[in-house]
């Protein structure tokens, strides 16, 4: 197979199922190949060593990035700042940190093995500089997401602080990607949008290839037998996430109060964050809270659950409802697709690359009322009709299972490695040195 030709070098900050987000790429583009029997190494930070450890005992394929104390300052010094804040400002230099080390790494792995490419799949933002270059084989970046803001109608959502740290981070990438010129020299950049494309800095490779970021592992998420409900029976909403500002679920809450009054439903929360305590307080005084799952015109937070007892636990609902206003992937409603459930989301960024009428429903944020009206509505129209639900998650079942199975994603991704090689005129050198070998 023209795959086994191949020795590819996955770079990443995080590699990760149970840090979720971007950490979870690198561990499948990993698993696939390393399932194929593919030459393919993986150089990643120390803090998911237990995790990939006990998925891959011994493996030699697996460098890590020792924890510095640099790393346990800056991470110190993140936990007193907003997510978003620390994102950019403490965890940026942590992951330039990361990247410097890794450069030395990728470096003997290049010249020991003879890797053909190097992969460097996050962080996903379009500005962010890399580090990864200058190693005598293609180097691929992405696919990435970004250049995201809030809905026109939320943008003073920002507190006037994070406003004018996001637009200095923007205003220095171009500077910065001068510096550290990875994504200026790299073979290809991969973005999962036209936003995206937009949202890069000047003067990096021209050649930009679109890719959908997220994928779904179908062995993972495993449609249920049936989603058949006894007459009468409620339906059963959730949301999955983390418990942060602009996952916008102090709205849903508000939605969920106002349309419990009109069909039998209720709502699961699954996740965890810096908002739980005031969203438990906002459900208790809503008259919402519950203590039990499942029960009727209740809301019960369930916490913060591992990738598998996740999707077990959402073969049991009826519905996912994501609110958030700056979503620029969102991997949750692939995954929800998959298990064969219909998803409600705003109609703004990442979840619209994903849904459309026939698999959900896409409320838009014109404003905060008409996003909790068109949340409740929705909710409604989903509880009333069991044969809607089942027809929008057949939908969605087949598209997830087309469009984005990993295994298609890996495939698509060979073919890009290939054509980085063959542009840079060392495709048939490299695999008829590897052949031999």
């Amino acid at each position: 197979m023209l795959s086994q030709s191949l020795r590819v070098l996955i770079a990443a900050e995080n590699t990760s199922a149970q840090f979720g987000g971007e950490a979870a790429l690198a561990l499948h583009y990993f698993r696939v190949m390393r399932g194929r029997g593919m030459d393919v190494w993986l150089v990643t930070h120390a803090r998911t060593r237990a995790e990939l450890s006990a998925l891959y005992p011994d493996d030699a394929r697996i460098c890590y990035i020792e924890d510095t104390g640099l790393h346990r300052t800056l991470w110190r010094m993140g936990k007193w700042l907003p997510d978003r804040i620390a994102y950019l400002t403490t965890g940026f230099l942590s992951r330039v940190s990361t990247q410097i080390a890794q450069r030395s790494i990728v470096q003997r792995l290049v010249r020991e093995h003879g890797i053909s490419v190097v992969h460097q799949p996050m962080p996903v933002s379009p500005r962010e500089p890399s580090m990864l270059h200058g190693f005598g084989v293609p180097v691929l970046i992405g696919p990435m997401n970004g250049g995201m803001d809030y809905p026109p109608a939320f943008r003073r959502q920002q507190s006037a602080a994070l406003r004018a740290v996001v637009w200095s981070g923007r205003a220095v990438s171009h500077l910065m990607n001068r510096c550290m010129p990875g994504k200026r020299r790299a073979a290809a950049l991969l973005v999962a949008n036209r936003r995206t494309r937009e949202a890069l800095p000047r003067g990096v490779s021209a050649n930009v290839i679109e890719v959908v970021e997220n994928g779904v592992d179908l062995a993972l998420w495993k449609q249920p037998p049936s989603r058949e409900r006894a007459p009468g029976e409620i339906a059963r909403f959730v949301f999955v996430g983390r418990l942060v500002d602009w996952k916008a679920v102090d709205l849903l809450l508000d939605a969920f109060a106002a349309a419990r009054d009109r069909a039998p439903m209720s709502l699961l929360v699954i996740g965890a964050g810096a908002m739980a305590p005031a969203l438990e307080q906002q459900a208790r005084r809503l008259g919402i809270l519950g203590t039990d799952e499942g029960r009727t015109g209740q809301v019960h937070f369930a916490g913060w659950m591992q990738q598998s007892e996740c999707a077990v636990k959402l073969q049991m609902q009826d519905c996912l409802v994501l609110p958030s206003l700056m979503e620029c992937g969102g991997a949750v409603v692939l995954e929800a697709m998959a298990l064969g459930m219909p998803v409600i989301a705003t109609a703004w960024g990442g979840p619209t690359d994903y849904l459309d009428a026939s698999c959900g429903i896409l409320v838009e944020p014109t404003s905060r009322s008409a996003l909790i009206d068109g949340l409740a509505d929705a909710m409604v129209r989903l509880a009333q009709s069991a044969d809607l639900r089942l027809a929008l998650g057949r939908a969605g079942r087949e598209k997830v299972v087309r469009e984005f199975d990993w295994e298609t994603k890996v495939d698509r991704m060979i073919e890009i490695y290939r054509g980085a090689m063959q542009q840079r005129g060392i495709g048939d050198a490299v695999t008829d040195s590897v052949q031999a070998q």
